[in-house]
């Protein structure tokens, strides 16, 4: 525990360093998080936002689309929130949630489904050709480290507001959520975009890995390289191979 304490501590002091220095630099910083119900989405952001400016740093965490939301293009809703210069925005979720809750619970038909993979690189290309920095986290746990999850939630005062309907048939779901990882990962994985994987069955190596993978992926003065060695058997570059090697959750 105290290990984790230092090296959170530490981590968290590159965090303001990057931040010091973006601003300066009026660099653009997206981060979009997705991942398993229950995976520790709310856990790692709250650790990168703690001691970062809330003057420059926003979390995004949209809910239910609205008639007026339904009734335009699919990734308009999420452009009002793209960073400015000098920010720091996480998205806790974000326009793949049309590859993963959306296609899983029949939120989408068969032709919105197949347009978001149509249009998802080009639009992400846009972005970083407009000077934002793009990084995906996709964090995954095992079915049954899942199911522990919420019960510890269900029978926490303070942490079951996190349970929705949603969350109760993730379980139920658990084979076609697994599907609609697979196919989200390999149809939106490229060398200009690519998706980081990270195993999150031990919350703790879960946040440390990917501020390390974050910080060591952008660049900012005074940077110490040494602290930023990620554990690959933790946090990997998402491949296809994933699947048979066990990296991925079945």
């Amino acid at each position: 525990m105290e290990h984790y304490k230092a090296t959170l501590r530490a981590l968290q002091i590159e965090l303001v360093k990057l931040q010091r220095h973006f601003i300066a630099c009026n660099n653009r910083i997206l981060v979009i998080v997705e991942g398993r119900d229950a995976a520790g989405k709310d856990g790692v952001i709250k650790r990168i936002v703690q001691h970062l400016s809330p003057r420059e740093t926003r979390v995004v965490a949209l809910g239910k689309p609205t008639v007026r939301d339904e009734a335009t293009w699919y990734f308009q809703r999420y452009v009002p929130h793209l960073p400015a210069s000098g920010e720091f925005v996480i998205f806790n979720r974000s326009w793949y949630n049309r590859a993963g809750v959306e296609r899983v619970m029949g939120f989408c038909d068969e032709e919105d489904y197949q347009r978001f993979f149509r249009m998802v690189a080009p639009f992400e290309h846009m972005l970083l050709d407009s000077g934002i920095q793009l990084r995906k986290y996709f964090l995954d746990i095992d079915k049954t480290e899942q199911e522990e999850r919420f019960l510890a939630r269900e029978q926490d005062p303070l942490s079951n507001w996190k349970i929705s309907p949603i969350d109760r048939e993730a379980q139920s779901n658990w084979d076609n959520y697994s599907q609609a990882r697979n196919e989200m990962l390999r149809r939106s994985h490229n060398d200009i975009a690519p998706w980081v994987v990270i195993r999150a069955n031990n919350k703790k190596a879960a946040r440390i890995n990917l501020l390390k993978d974050l910080l060591s992926s952008l660049d900012y003065d005074d940077k110490d390289e040494q602290l930023l060695q990620v554990d690959t058997t933790v946090i990997q570059r998402y491949k296809p191979e994933m699947l048979d090697t066990g990296f991925l959750a079945d």
